[in-house]
């Protein structure tokens, strides 16, 4: 069992050294710092279970460090130690957040029990909030609905999946629920139980994204006025999701690369570095190969992310599916909107539903349901309303993109075939009643030709 791991802190390095004696004696892994930006430096670069300063020190006094602990890391208990003993220090140390506060002198007994309970403390908090993390990502991965073929075997895929330790790359068109997807894989594999951290590429500045990932040290940059961890250290153990690595700038793809490699994070500005045990999964709408070939995205670090690949099927190859997400997605706007009338959909609207292309997938067949929620003027959405709630749509030319790369009118018919047996998972009746064809032809098709 791993030991907590304290930092010391005062100017007065006899009295840091005897108590981080007293907190090894009990089992404790201690460091002693006589200044408060090193020791702030170091908990940025490698953290702690709990942190003990002096209150009055030089530069960087007590009241700095607490603060600067908990900018890091709210969660890290903090014991304030001081030989000037009066209520409005002890006060201003609670009021920052300090788990307890003792003046000098003080039996080392009682320290050693505070540092025991805050630890205690911790730890059993960590505990519920992890709960709550686990609960919610298990209830993120079962909102992947739909009973069609590609999402039962999407749902088998990702069964297989997730107990692997190796990278995984998702692909999918935008709004298709690629997140839902890596949520799965997390609540899924062995670290269901540790930190679940996402990140879109694509939503920061390249400086802001380089310093989220790996975090920076203090003074790194202009603004960087305290030392950040990153998020590669908060999803320590668990699982990291890079949503969008299609936009990631080619200058941090190295970076990411060396990340994954070494199992090594070193922070912007920093010499040293840290280890971290996380599990890679990535999400992209872009076709990353495309991107290899134009010089875009970085063929070793394709090759990193794409050991284990996840397609996410867009809305339009699961139609059979509407239906039940109409129903979910009005099950769940409704319980926020009390004052709504709509409870249900005709026919009709669910056929028109079914037959759309959705280019937005399910995020806007999600956002459609919600404005009708608000919306209805009836109980019942009727085709007309639900035409003027989704506006213009799309006319999708299907031969269009086999322009770009012509096919043989023999390879069209053997790929489209094969196409509509996987939606329909590979039965042959539903296949032929979708091709106008009778189901003696696609047996047929089946023998070898001699």
């Amino acid at each position: 069992m791993r030991k907590p791991r304290a930092i010391i802190v005062d100017d007065v390095v006899d009295m840091a050294a005897t108590v981080a004696n007293e907190l090894e004696a009990a089992r404790f892994e201690a460091e002693v710092f006589d200044n408060g930006a090193a020791a702030l430096e170091r908990f940025a670069q490698e953290p702690a279970d709990l942190v003990i300063t002096d209150l009055r020190m030089k530069n960087v006094d007590g009241l700095d460090v607490l603060s600067g602990i908990k900018r890091i890391d709210p969660t890290v208990p903090v014991i304030v130690m001081t030989a000037f003993g009066g209520i409005d220090s002890a006060v201003e140390a609670m009021r920052r957040g300090a788990f307890h506060y003792v003046t000098k002198p003080f039996e080392m007994e009682t320290l050693r029990a505070l540092a025991e309970r805050a630890c205690r403390e911790r730890a059993l908090s960590n505990e519920n909030a992890q709960l709550r993390r686990t609960l919610r990502a298990n209830a993120s991965a079962q909102q992947l609905l739909g009973q069609s073929p590609p999402m039962r075997q999407l749902r088998a895929l990702i069964e297989r999946v997730a107990g692997a330790a190796s990278s995984v790359l998702i692909s999918g068109e935008t709004g298709t629920g690629k997140e839902l997807v890596a949520l799965a894989l997390h609540a899924d594999s062995s670290r269901a139980d540790k930190p679940f951290v996402a990140v879109n590429c694509a939503a920061l500045p390249e400086q802001l994204l380089e310093s989220e990932l790996f975090g920076h040290a203090r003074g790194a940059f202009t603004g960087a006025l305290q030392s950040r961890r990153g998020l590669f250290v908060e999803a320590d153990e668990g699982t990291m999701f890079l949503d969008e690595i299609g936009d990631l700038p080619l200058t941090l793809q190295g970076k990411l690369l060396r990340v994954l490699q070494s199992g090594e994070v070193r922070p912007v500005g920093s010499e040293q570095s840290r280890r971290v045990d996380v599990r890679c999964v990535a999400a992209t709408h872009k076709d990353l190969g495309d991107l290899v070939g134009k010089g875009l995205f970085r063929e070793d670090l394709f090759f990193r992310l794409d050991v284990l690949r996840v397609a996410v099927p867009a809305l339009r190859e699961r139609a059979d599916d509407i239906p039940m997400l109409v129903e979910h997605f009005l099950r769940k706007s409704l319980d926020g909107a009390s004052r709504s009338v709509l409870s249900g959909f005709e026919p009709e609207a669910l056929d028109f539903l079914t037959a759309c292309d959705w280019p937005g997938n399910v995020r806007q067949l999600e956002n459609l349901v919600e404005r009708l929620v608000v919306t209805a003027s009836a109980p019942r959405a009727t085709l007309a309303d639900v035409q003027l709630a989704l506006g213009p749509v799309r006319d999708s030319d299907p031969i269009a993109p086999l322009l770009q790369r012509p096919l043989t009118l023999e390879d069209l018919e053997t790929r489209y075939i094969s196409a509509i047996l996987k939606r329909v998972g590979g039965s042959k009746l539903k296949a032929a009643e979708i091709l106008g064809v009778d189901p003696s032809t696609l047996y047929r098709r089946e023998k070898p030709r001699g």
